[in-house]
Parts: structure tokens; sequence; C-alpha cells
């Protein structure tokens, strides 16, 4: 089986039974972390958010939060 459109897998994708569905699911969580998860592990390891967090913490000792 060739797949060589979006459509194509669309369609291929909707004849799955459930248990392939998760399968799928399985294996692109595996194989294709979602871009913003990938950024945000890069953004820490590289210490970009350290200030940020810190601040929030900061802002938390200090009682300048509110609950959700």
């Amino acid at each position: 089986m060739s797949l060589n459109t979006i459509q194509e897998i669309e369609r291929a994708i909707g004849s799955l039974k459930p248990s392939e569905i998760e399968e799928l699911y399985a294996w692109l969580e595996q194989h294709c972390p979602p871009p913003i998860d990938t950024r945000v592990q890069s953004d820490l390891a590289a210490g970009r958010l350290d200030t940020a967090i810190q601040r929030a913490f900061d802002d938390e000792k200090n009682g300048r939060t509110q609950p959700l």
C-alpha cells in the first residue's frame, strides 16, 4: 500500500480499528514528539527558562500568586 498524499494517509487512518489507532498513537508519541514539547525541552536544557521559573517560585513564595 503506497500512501503518497495526506488525503491517502487520512483515509488509511480512518479505516483503522481502535486497537490499531492505539498502536499508531504510541508510535507517533515515540517517533514524533509534538514540536512544542521539543522546544520546551530544548529551552529547559539550555537554561533559557531558568529566570522565568525562578521568578514564578519567588512570586509563589512571596504570596504574589492566586489559585487557579
